[in-house]
């Protein structure tokens, strides 16, 4: 009887831990996110001509897309840490739908903008969700690796859906992420917030600064001034209010503090080469288009895709270890496409720089939340993703400045 007993048990269903979230449904919550960044990237002329202007006006949403996740990473964060994942699944799948809505249903540039943002918003809270909800490095690596892969597929995917369908289709991609959310209430258990009064103040002075930093590159006259004001006011209403919504046992850690310059140095990196890739490869091979697009699509692949086998391999080694090894292999991707003509090594630098960048952003994340307590790991979190695509904006000016040395 005792042998039966164990043949069934071996052959049922496994079942997850009662507040686990299986991997997949993880993925899906987190990756949809890169859609946003990279499908409109070969769309640009479909844009222009649906909204009647030009490219740059056209690409003015991506931008709002950009703004919205660097500020809803935190603003999400904070709602998660106080309200809990239900709240902030219903919150983040009404604003991603109500910013998809706009989006496709009214061809105009201050519709396409006002709806990027929204979706963005929404798009940052599922994906500091699926960070909160990733229990184990080998579920961290998996979140890191979808969002890799999904932005280096992004912007081949989106054109061939808008050939096959439409560019409102394309640009409805990150709602893709809405499917995982059903799974993800499943798996949220009741105590997962500690109820507090919330901080608006320090939330306004937040976002006006990132709306600030976002604007650096686009309106450095006016956003670096704002920027250096608002950045002591910040550190001023932490002593005023050290629970409030920038917790000052997060922002004076000061191990949480590396790994998110860490992470920050290292997405700068690769969104530079990413973006001076085009015209090295033009440069040293004669490519473009669509042939030099198709041709990165490798290097971006190999480095999303390997990023999650290591950032679960990561737990085999001590912090300081995975630390060096991701500033060597950043800072070699970046030198060594600045001293080659070579497409082969070109190509490799590019594969390490997507490497360093994506299980960089897999394994801080796990140290950034395992240096604060487990009550702040929300807005740990939050802030962390915050500095981490605060690169998506420098990365770009990195790469036209180096390129242009004198303009």
């Amino acid at each position: 009887m005792d042998q039966l007993q164990r043949r069934r048990a071996a052959h049922r269903p496994r079942q997850l831990a009662p507040g686990r979230v299986a991997t997949p449904w993880l993925a899906l919550l987190a990756g949809p996110l890169s859609f946003g960044i990279a499908a409109p990237a070969l769309l640009l002329d479909d844009l222009a001509r649906a909204t009647g202007s030009g490219e740059q006006a056209a690409a003015a949403g991506v931008t709002a897309f950009g703004w919205g996740i660097a500020l809803g990473t935190p603003l999400l964060a904070a709602l998660l840490a106080r309200r809990g994942v239900g709240a902030v699944l219903t919150v983040a799948s009404a604003l991603v739908a109500a910013g998809t809505l706009l989006l496709v249903l009214i061809p105009s540039v201050p519709a396409m903008v006002a709806g990027a943002a929204v979706q963005g918003l929404g798009s940052a809270g599922l994906t500091v969700t699926a960070m909160k909800l990733a229990d184990s490095a080998r579920q961290m690596g998996v979140v890191a690796a979808s969002l890799a892969v999904v932005g280096a597929t992004g912007p081949l995917t989106g054109a061939l859906i808008a050939d096959l369908s439409s560019w409102q289709v394309a640009l409805a991609l990150p709602l893709l992420a809405v499917l995982a959310v059903p799974a993800a209430r499943r798996g949220t258990t009741a105590a997962d917030a500690v109820p507090a009064p919330f901080d608006f103040f320090g939330m306004t002075i937040l976002a006006v600064l990132v709306t600030a930093a976002v604007l650096i590159p686009h309106r450095p006259l006016v956003a670096s001034p704002a920027t250096v004001v608002l950045l002591p006011l910040l550190v001023f209403w932490m002593k005023v209010r050290p629970d409030g919504f920038l917790p000052a046992a997060v922002a004076r850690n000061g191990r949480f503090l590396a790994a998110c310059a860490l992470a920050f140095a290292l997405g700068v990196g690769n969104f530079a080469l990413l973006y001076a890739a085009p015209d090295l490869l033009r440069q040293h091979a004669g490519w473009a288009g669509t042939l030099s697009g198709t041709v990165l699509l490798a290097p971006y692949l190999i480095g999303g895709i390997c990023s999650g086998l290591l950032v679960a391999a990561s737990v085999r080694v001590s912090r300081r270890v995975a630390a060096a090894a991701l500033l060597v292999t950043g800072a070699t991707a970046p030198l060594l496409a600045a001293v080659t003509t070579a497409v082969p090594l070109l190509l490799a630098a590019m594969t390490l720089g997507s490497l360093a960048a994506a299980t960089g952003q897999g394994v801080l994340a796990l140290h950034a939340a395992g240096v604060v307590s487990a009550s702040h790991r929300a807005e740990a979190l939050g802030l962390f993703n915050l500095a981490y695509l605060l690169s998506v904006a420098i990365g770009p000016v990195v790469a036209v400045t180096l390129s242009h040395p004198t303009a």
